[in-house]
């Protein structure tokens, strides 16, 4: 159900989210994106330039923010504005469980003018900040 500007304040925190990227995750994007670096499926090459191994596409790490959002939403259509900045690489390790990347938001203002408000957004992996400046800005009704 998409929350309405009424029911939206400053300060209210978005449900958390914890989502696991596996290598599978990796191939799986990197055939939808077309994105197919080897830093994303291959630790020696990763280590070789200079990675401790594979990393997750900054895509998609970007993705799982948005998810955050669009499932505080309801409707991916809302989102007037989205924006990341890449701060570190989620590593991905070669097992069955993967990385696990905790997602967070909080409304940090509301415009009862125009029914928008912008949300902070948080994702970390092995309690390290990933994304900087992570935001969205939505449409409410």
């Amino acid at each position: 159900m998409t929350p309405t500007l009424s029911q939206v304040s400053k300060g209210d925190q978005l449900p958390e989210l914890s989502i696991s990227v596996t290598r599978g995750d990796l191939v799986r994007y990197a055939g939808a994106s077309g994105d197919f670096n080897p830093i994303h499926y291959s630790g020696a090459f990763a280590q070789e330039v200079g990675l401790p191994d594979v990393i997750a596409h900054g895509m998609l790490t970007m993705a799982l923010a948005t998810r955050l959002v669009t499932d505080w939403l309801g409707d991916p259509g809302r989102i007037i504005e989205h924006g990341v900045r890449f701060t570190r690489p989620v590593v991905v390790p070669d097992d069955e469980n993967g990385a696990r990347v905790e997602l967070s938001g909080k409304v940090v203002s509301v415009d009862e003018e125009d029914g928008t408000a912008k949300l902070n957004l948080t994702a970390k992996c092995a309690g390290q900040g990933v994304l900087g400046g992570a935001y969205a800005l939505v449409r409410l009704s």
